[in-house]
């Protein structure tokens, strides 16, 4: 691989190499209150990039107040993740073209290229066409201008502000140093890690994975094969047991009245795409076996997933008929859903009943 940017590479190479070399000076003045303001830097600086740089400009997942815009603006400078605009076009070029060649940092092209090379040879052919949303954005445009000066200035003030309590080292080291290569480390991770390890729940023929440890670190970003299926959801970890703080933040600023707008995927959707994946699973290993009763589970799995999916595209287009039905339609319509949900429901149940007793006699993993 050939480097290109030589003022990334500079940059990634020099704080990493003094992470290493301030390492034994910040033993000798660490604090409990070093570890604290590394823990919140992280986190704001974080939650910025989840929040706003992935889920609000890359994907207009939700719409939020101009306040709030400003705010990960200017906060996602302690990620040190370049703009808004050029990280959303990357970002969305990367969905357009998900391990393709046209992909940024396409896992096929090995996992340390996706990881952090990538950033050290991509050359960005910038299509305005790609964000052309985002440019009508004062607030963005302002931000892609004079990224260099607000990251100086806000970096700079959150050195000062933890000299107030630390050491100057340990604010330093803490506070700015290991704080961008924890952000750094763990948003890359989603392009190597959850394109490597974990579970395809639903899309086996995509690279993305969800993988519980690396929604931990990145804040819920890595339950990402649901993710890649479903972009404009909100959510990224969507049952109540999912670690998504990033979920939980634009929730509660729903709440508040400062975002609004929260797109989320139906659960009908969600089911759908679950049995279109299993079944193909099924399917294809059940093929491999010549008992009877693997030709018998076969035949029950074609004829389920077919109703399933029947019932579930009626029900959409129940829900959809419902909304533009006038007040004295809106009774019997309720009735057809009613039913179309009980339907709907014991097919489910059926579905989840018959793939766990295939998986449980076929050694099938899910």
């Amino acid at each position: 691989m050939r480097i290109r940017n030589w003022d990334t590479f500079t940059f990634i190479l020099t704080y990493h190499l003094l992470v290493l070399a301030l390492l034994p000076f910040f033993v000798g003045v660490f604090s409990w209150w070093a570890a604290l303001f590394f823990l919140v830097t992280f986190i704001v600086g974080g939650l910025s990039i989840t929040a706003g740089y992935h889920r609000l400009f890359s994907h207009r997942a939700y719409s939020a107040h101009p306040l709030f815009e400003w705010t990960v603006l200017i906060t996602s400078t302690l990620g040190f993740q370049w703009t808004a605009l050029k990280w959303s076009h990357d970002h969305r070029l990367h969905h357009n073209h998900v391990d393709g060649e046209k992909d940024p940092y396409s896992i096929n092209k090995g996992f340390w290229y996706a990881h952090v090379l990538w950033l050290f040879d991509y050359q960005r052919d910038f299509q305005p066409g790609l964000v052309s949303d985002l440019m009508k954005n004062p607030r963005v445009m302002f931000q892609d201008r004079y990224y260099i000066p607000l990251a100086i200035a806000v970096n700079g003030a959150v050195f000062g502000i933890g000299c107030l309590f630390l050491h100057p080292l340990a604010s330093l080291y803490a506070g700015v140093l290991l704080r961008i290569f924890a952000i750094h480390h763990c948003t890359w991770f989603i392009n190597s890690l959850a394109h490597t390890w974990g579970a395809k729940t639903y899309a086996r023929e995509l690279s993305a994975v969800d993988n519980a440890i690396m929604a931990f670190l990145t804040f819920g970003e890595g339950y990402h094969n649901y993710h890649h299926v479903f972009a404009g959801d909100y959510r990224n970890g969507i049952r109540w047991y999912h670690f998504d703080p990033t979920k939980w933040l634009i929730w509660t600023a729903s709440r508040l009245g400062v975002v609004r707008a929260l797109r989320t995927v139906d659960q009908v959707r969600i089911q759908k795409k679950l049995v279109l994946k299993d079944k193909e699973l099924l399917l294809d290993r059940l093929e491999r076996e010549f008992d009877d009763f693997a030709r018998e589970l076969s035949e029950r799995v074609e004829k389920l997933a077919a109703r399933f999916e029947n019932n579930a595209t009626a029900l959409m287009a129940k829900l959809r008929e419902f909304k533009k039905a006038s007040a004295d339609k809106r009774a019997a319509l309720r009735a057809e859903i009613r039913h179309l949900r009980r339907e709907l429901r014991d097919s489910w149940n059926e579905w989840v009943s018959l793939t766990r007793a295939a998986a449980n006699r076929y050694a099938i993993a899910h």
